[in-house]
């Protein structure tokens, strides 16, 4: 058994972009799948005014390190997909500056039950961030398996779509070459697994 939460992060959806949307919906994930969690976050309500107040970012942070603090858990997995969209604007810190703050803190805790996955595209301030506190990262720039899968993907949704059931075949390979040069040069991705510090890596 584990406990896993998940959060992807969403330039096109302002809910899913800055450290207390992801935190929040880690939170409501894990208590979920506990009691003990679920504790946790209904002792969190019931101090807020049954939820008439609402609990800071830093409220919000604790009751996540609190969660991940109770002895003899499960397995926890967490998956922050895709940082590089956490906006990198400026503001001190950034959104995007939390966002590595967090995962920092996270890791600092030292839990052996702990494992952290990041993605994100090659972007410095990331990478930067990644090598100092992962423990295996894997780069998919340059990997053929993936491109290939990326322009199988996108002649099967060309040919197989039926608004493009219509159009010429010169204007679906225009699509199909234009999408591929993309895929081959702008969509790469660089991924991280990082468990805490003296955990084995799965």
């Amino acid at each position: 058994m584990a406990s896993i939460a998940y959060f992807y992060f969403d330039f096109r959806d302002i809910d899913k972009q800055c450290r207390r949307d992801m935190v929040s919906s880690l939170v409501l994930q894990l208590s979920a799948q506990s009691i003990h969690y679920r504790d946790l976050l209904h002792r969190l309500y019931l101090a807020h005014y049954s939820g008439i107040q609402t609990p800071s970012d830093g409220v919000l942070t604790e009751c996540l390190k609190d969660m991940l603090l109770i002895p003899n858990q499960v397995p926890v997995f967490i998956v922050m997909d895709a940082i590089d969209e956490c906006p990198n604007i400026s503001g001190v810190p950034s959104p995007r500056e939390e966002i590595l703050g967090l995962m920092e803190e996270l890791v600092n805790l030292r839990l052996p039950n702990l494992r952290l996955f990041v993605t994100s595209r090659p972007e410095v301030d990331i990478l930067g961030a990644l090598e100092l506190l992962s423990s295996f990262q894997l780069s998919l720039h340059d990997e053929t398996g993936q491109k290939q899968d990326i322009i199988n993907y996108i002649m099967s949704s060309v040919h197989s779509d039926r608004r493009m059931g219509k159009w010429r075949e010169e204007d679906k390979e225009l699509v199909i070459e234009v999408l591929t040069e993309r895929a081959d040069g702008g969509s790469e991705s660089h991924y991280a697994l990082m468990p805490v510090a003296h955990a084995s890596i799965i």
